[in-house]
């Protein structure tokens, strides 16, 4: 099987280095992407593992991307973090996401959960 895969949707360019980075400590191949459309027409192509998700977002919002991603049956089993620095958006959302962090998040917290998110997938053999 192919490793897991995981979409940075983050505008913030050392945020998404950042994400990137600790998802692929994680085990996870990482994209970063940096604007809401192009998340969008990349979701419609590839099936994500797990999505990390700035709710504030150039073009197309966050939640915007979470209610596509929901909606979406192929996309059923992608698992999504939000991490966003506005704790009453987040709030909205809370039961539609699998995790959320409020930022500033360190490269540990995200790589421990990120882990922790990977090992109940199956395994890559």
């Amino acid at each position: 099987m192919s490793s897991h895969i995981a979409l940075v949707i983050e505008d913030d360019t050392d945020e998404a280095i950042l994400f990137a980075k600790a998802v692929e400590i994680a085990g996870f191949e990482s994209e970063i992407i940096r604007d809401g459309d192009t998340a969008l027409a990349r979701l419609d192509v590839l099936v994500p593992d797990l999505v990390v998700l700035d709710l504030h977002l150039p073009h197309t919002t966050g939640v915007e991307i979470l209610r596509h991603i929901r909606a979406d049956a192929r996309l059923a089993e992608t698992r999504v973090i939000v991490v966003t620095g506005d704790p009453l958006a987040a709030e909205d959302i809370r039961n539609q996401v699998d995790l959320v962090l409020i930022k500033p998040i360190s490269l540990d917290q995200l790589h421990d959960l990120a882990a922790r998110l990977v090992s109940v997938a199956p395994p890559d053999e």
